[in-house]
C-alpha cells in the first residue's frame, strides 16, 4: 500500500486579529490540506524587546474547529506547565466535542522563549526534571478520550514521555540524519503499539521565483528556514520523509498570508506523496 504522507501549516498566532487565524485555515481547507496547528505562547519578542501579541493557544483551537469541517486541528504544541491538567484536559475536551476526530492534541514541555513569557508574567517555569513530570501529567490527563495526543521536543526525557505514554512524536527542525535516529529511538519506546511521527520546520515559499525573491528579500529568513517554490520545498523535506516523518507541517515565516495554505495544497501536497518510502515517480 502506498504510503500516505499528510501535509499541514500552522497559523498565525502572533496577531491582534483572530479573522487572520481563521483566513489562512479556510484556504487551508479549501486546498486540500491535512491539518492546521496553532502554538502556545503568551507573547513573542519583536524589536527593540517590544512584545507582540498571541492569541490564546486553546481558545484558538476551539474557534479554529468551529470554523472548519474537514481538516485535521490541533497544538503544536500546548505547554504543559500554563495549565493546571485538569484545566488543559477541559480545554482540549471542548475542542474535541466540536472537532470530534479531526483533534490533534500536541504537548509540549516549554523551551528557552517559553522561560521569558513565564517570568515576564512571574510565572515558576520549574527545573527540567519538573517540566518533564509537567509533560507526563498533562499527556496522561488528554489521553484516552478519542483524539491521538502527541509530544512535541527533542530531549531524550521528552522522547521518553512520547514512546512510554503518547500516541506521536512531533520534531521541529533538525538535520534529516539527526531526525531519522531519534525516529528510531522513540518508535523503539513505543513498541509495536500505533505511533506516528511528524516533523515540522519554517518556511519561504511563493508560486515562482520572481516572487519568492521579493519574500527572500523582506523577510529575511535565517539559514534554517527552507526557503523555495512549492517543488523545491518538496526535494527539501523529502529526507525527513524518508526518516520517518507521516506528517510534515510548515510554518510560513509570512504566516498571516492564506495563499501559502493555497500552494502546499495545490503543488507540494502531490509531490510529497510521490516522494514517500517506497513510491517511485519523477
Amino acid at each position: 500500500m502506498t504510503p500516505r504522507i499528510r501535509l499541514g501549516i500552522t497559523l498565525p498566532s502572533f496577531v491582534r486579529d483572530p479573522e487572520q487565524a481563521l483566513a489562512v485555515a479556510r484556504a487551508a481547507e479549501a486546498a486540500a490540506l491535512d491539518g492546521v496547528f496553532v502554538f502556545d505562547h503568551l507573547f513573542r519578542r519583536g524589536a527593540g524587546g517590544t512584545r507582540r501579541p498571541a492569541l490564546e493557544g486553546t481558545t484558538l483551537l476551539t474557534a479554529v474547529a468551529a470554523e472548519t469541517r474537514r481538516v485535521h486541528v490541533g497544538t503544536l504544541v500546548v505547554r504543559a506547565t500554563l495549565r493546571a491538567p485538569a484545566t488543559l484536559a477541559t480545554a482540549v475536551g471542548t475542542a474535541h466535542r466540536i472537532a470530534r476526530d479531526r483533534l490533534i492534541v500536541g504537548v509540549g514541555a516549554g523551551d528557552s522563549e517559553s522561560r521569558d513569557e513565564n517570568e515576564a508574567f512571574g510565572l515558576a517555569f520549574g527545573s527540567f526534571d519538573d517540566r518533564v513530570s509537567a509533560l507526563r501529567h498533562a499527556v496522561l490527563a488528554v489521553r484516552g478520550h478519542g483524539h491521538p495526543v502527541w509530544v512535541g521536543g527533542t530531549a531524550p526525557a521528552v522522547r521518553a514521555v512520547a514512546g512510554s505514554v503518547a500516541d506521536g512524536w512531533n520534531r521541529w527542525g533538525s538535520n534529516p540524519a539527526r531526525f531519522a535516529a531519534e525516529v528510531a529511538d522513540v518508535r523503539a519506546a513505543a513498541g509495536s503499539r500505533p505511533f506516528t511521527v511528524s516533523w515540522g520546520g519554517l518556511m519561504v515559499t511563493a508560486a515562482d521565483e520572481s516572487a519568492l525573491e521579493v519574500k527572500r528579500t523582506r523577510l529575511a529568513p535565517r539559514p534554517d528556514v527552507l526557503v523555495g517554490v512549492p517543488e523545491q520545498l518538496a526535494r527539501a523535506v523529502e529526507p525527513y520523509v524518508r526518516g520517518g516523518a507521516e506528517w510534515i507541517i510548515l510554518g510560513p515565516a509570512d504566516s498571516s498570508n492564506p495563499e501559502n495554505a493555497t500552494l502546499l495544497g495545490e503543488r507540494l501536497a502531490p509531490l510529497l506523496h510521490l516522494h514517500a518510502p517506497g513510491v517511485t515517480g519523477p
